[in-house]
């Protein structure tokens, strides 16, 4: 696994626990020699995880919107800095450039990014793993919707089986350098994208 997106928040949160961790993931993955890509703020725990790649020599890819450049502060110390059109164009190109997405805590946003990329895996347009840190539980209330998706007869099982979840940033990237995507049918191939 060589790069890795990872999308949260450009909040740090009312814990402060959410911001360490997320810059001890950024220093767990440049230790690992694994590339960050992100969405190419300085602020939250975008910045944070940011700061934690780069103080340990790693490589880090923003991605980020012209718009957004000054609302979310643009990063300026990063590696490398791809600026596009808009939000759509953000999540297909930091798509492209990783091989799997963890996902830390944040918003509306944040939300937006992982389920689209849910959505991808389970269209069968990617075999990406696509896993949840799950600081103090925060994600907590998601996996029981997921639960309850499946129960409800919404979501195939495997499909829900598709989204890996952990508190340990370091079992999280073994979780995810052992992941094996489930049999889906692929309803869409690039003929008809």
């Amino acid at each position: 696994m060589n790069s890795i997106v990872v999308f949260c928040g450009s909040a740090e949160g009312y814990d402060s626990s959410y911001r360490d961790t997320a810059y001890g993931l950024g220093s767990l993955l440049a230790g690992r020699n694994i590339r960050l890509i992100y969405g190419g703020a300085k602020v939250g725990l975008m910045g944070a995880i940011a700061e934690g790649a780069l103080d340990k020599g790693g490589e880090v890819i923003g991605v980020i919107p012209h718009f957004l450049q000054t609302k979310e502060i643009a990063h300026e110390g990063i590696t490398e800095m791809i600026l596009v059109n808009t939000m759509h164009e953000r999540k297909m190109k930091m798509h492209e450039l990783c091989d799997a997405a963890i996902v830390l805590p944040g918003g509306f946003g944040t939300m937006e990014e992982m389920f689209e990329m849910l959505t991808w895996a389970q269209l069968g347009l990617h075999e990406k793993p696509i896993a949840l840190l799950n600081i103090n539980g925060y994600y907590d209330g998601l996996k029981v919707m997921v639960n309850n998706m499946v129960t409800e007869g919404f979501l195939n099982e495997c499909y829900a089986s598709m989204l890996l979840s952990s508190e340990s940033s370091e079992e999280l990237l073994d979780m995810l350098a052992q992941y094996q995507p489930p049999e889906v049918p692929q309803y869409i191939t690039k003929q008809t994208t």
